[in-house]
């Protein structure tokens, strides 16, 4: 269990972007960066508690993501119930779930599947 808080801790650490009014809303709230995961918050309200599951197994939090900010995480920051890290050279994303409360605390839950879902967005990598 310690493998977990350790890898929770990093992705809520270093791989966290909460940036306010850098909201795009014509993109998908979930969207690809090379080897990174990005969550963008749309919503007019601030998430708390966010909780971020890629593939049913591999996760990550964050303790919150502004209102039109986003949340960036490589995708290796995400880590099993085990301590195993997502492997982007040998795994590929096919589902993620995020669940958060909003400012009132009522329950936020977005949702990407390859099965039922357009392809999952895919931005430029930065320079």
């Amino acid at each position: 269990m310690r493998g977990v808080r350790v890898g929770l801790g990093v992705l809520a650490v270093l791989g966290v972007l909460v940036l306010g009014g850098c909201g795009r809303g014509s993109e998908p709230p979930i969207r690809l960066r090379g080897a990174w995961l990005v969550i963008e918050n749309q919503s007019k309200m601030e998430w708390r508690g966010v909780s971020v599951t890629v593939n049913a197994y591999y996760k990550g939090v964050a303790p919150r993501v502004a209102a039109g900010g986003r949340l960036e995480a490589p995708l290796d920051a995400f880590v099993t119930g085990l301590g195993q890290r997502f492997d982007a050279g040998r795994e590929r994303v096919w589902r993620v779930e995020v669940r958060a409360a909003d400012a009132t605390g009522r329950p936020v839950a977005l949702d990407w599947d390859e099965k039922a879902d357009a392809p999952l967005a895919r931005e430029p990598k930065e320079r």
